[in-house]
């Protein structure tokens, strides 16, 4: 399983309990919804190539000049484009999201696995908080990063698809020639149908950028949503308290059914059964439940990456697993 939220296998998607894609729990709120409704009025037309208001949404939101900031189609967009800046080896520190060294090779670079030093046109991908430990790497940490490859004339690519969960981390007020941000608000919306994505640099790199983005990128709906992100920090702010709370109780949870649970910052949990979990996998999926297994990641059988859901949907997991469990 190379990505998590497959639910299209047979029948409805919505019979799923997935536990396997990290998204908001309720799905889309309410504002986000009527975003969408507003959007149907605007598909008849072609999007503003410039994305003026997107991007004027997006900026505020994330507290930085607009000519800092890129829109694009979800975040894997943001990762493919931004490894097209340079042509040297891709950098990445496992396990973590293993389209950084696809989507290299794609474009004709080499991964490697970063050791602490780098040439002229090198990139390395760091992801913070890190999929799929969760772990966060703190400011310091990542301006030192930052400064070994200015150094050696790399750049420092940060994913932060999941910083929305932890924004005191983030580095996208910060900008410089050397470092670009790679953003989406996919998790935290719970959008996963709607690619809204974005990049955070120097001017220089986003005007560089700009030129090899496909035109009318994203479109309308994306836009609408983008646009109205500065009016609703707040309720952001509660999901992400709220992801808290649920997060240290699923914890605890699982720590109680012999999991070692790993820290996180986001809005899943990295979990070590210590045996080998392939079948309980497939256990669960005659019940509807799916669950993200991390050979992709290049973790043993053991280990399951498991989003933060409702204290409803965790609890029934959780009795699932205990049947699973105590039969074996």
């Amino acid at each position: 399983m190379n990505h998590g939220g497959y639910v299209w296998g047979s029948g409805d998607p919505s019979e799923w309990l997935d536990f396997s894609a990290n998204l908001r729990p309720e799905g889309p709120a309410e504002w986000v919804r009527e975003s969408l409704r507003e959007a149907l009025g605007k598909v008849r037309y072609y999007p503003d190539p410039e994305m003026k208001q997107a991007r004027r949404g997006i900026a505020l939101f994330l507290g930085v000049p607009e000519e800092c900031v890129l829109p694009v189609s979800g975040g894997m967009a943001a990762i493919d484009l931004a490894l097209q800046l340079d042509r040297g080896r891709v950098y990445t520190v496992p396990p973590t999201f293993g389209e950084y060294a696809a989507r290299a090779a794609v474009h004709g670079r080499e991964s490697a696995v970063w050791e602490g030093k780098c040439e002229p046109g090198d990139t390395l991908v760091i992801c913070n908080p890190n999929n799929p430990t969760g772990k966060v790497r703190t400011r310091e940490e990542m301006r030192s990063l930052r400064e070994t490859l200015k150094a050696g004339g790399g750049k420092l690519a940060v994913d932060e698809a999941f910083i929305e969960f932890c924004p005191e981390y983030s580095l996208r007020g910060e900008p410089g020639p050397e470092l670009v941000i790679l953003g989406s608000f996919t998790k935290i919306l719970g959008i996963p149908g709607v690619r809204l994505g974005y990049l955070c640099a120097a001017p220089e790199t986003i005007d560089r950028l700009r030129r090899i983005t496909l035109p009318w990128t994203p479109d309308a709906v994306a836009a609408e949503i983008a646009t109205a992100l500065p009016d609703h920090r707040e309720q952001i702010a509660s999901d992400r308290e709220m992801n808290r709370q649920r997060r240290s109780r699923f914890g605890e949870q699982l720590r109680k059914l012999g999991a070692e649970v790993y820290p996180s910052q986001s809005n899943f949990l990295l979990a070590d059964f210590g045996r080998d979990m392939t079948a309980a996998a497939e256990k669960l999926k005659e019940k509807k439940i799916l669950v993200r297994t991390c050979g992709s990641f290049g973790l043993p059988g053991s280990f399951w990456r498991l989003a933060v859901k409702t204290e409803e949907e965790n609890t029934r997991l959780i009795a699932g697993l205990e049947e699973i469990l105590h039969v074996w």
